[in-house]
């Protein structure tokens, strides 16, 4: 049973721009520090803001599907990886596993895809 469902689309260029003015401190306050790794290695020009912009939008999509936004749930409360297959995964902590846990959801189904400028993330939230 579906419990919870939500998407994000996000500017590459503008979390770009973003990290332009704000620089690492907006990286830090998006990503927790497994994420913060990978980011460190993306060297070409783009990657950084392509990969930060794909994490965005799955922590948005992810808060949206916990019917709470992401005021109510930490960046930091949500981790986004990939498996060996490379497939993407969301990890839960604190506050947002709390909100899953209270909706009743075990599994949680997560899709990144990107184009050109833009990221799109699509989370479901299944019992």
């Amino acid at each position: 049973m579906i419990v919870g469902i939500g998407s994000d689309l996000v500017h590459v260029s503008r979390i770009e721009a973003v990290l332009e003015r704000q620089g690492e401190a907006f990286a830090k306050r998006i990503l927790r520090p497994e994420e913060l790794d990978t980011f460190w290695q993306k060297n070409k020009p783009g990657q950084q803001a392509a990969f930060l912009a794909k994490r965005f939008a799955a922590k948005e999509a992810l808060s949206k599907a916990l019917k709470t936004g992401i005021g109510k749930v930490s960046w930091q409360h949500i981790l986004v990886t990939n498996s060996p297959s490379g497939a993407p995964e969301i990890t839960l902590s604190d506050q947002a596993l709390t909100v899953f846990k209270a909706l009743g959801a075990a599994s949680i189904h997560l899709s990144l895809s990107d184009e050109q400028d833009l990221a799109l993330a699509f989370v479901v939230l299944s019992a």
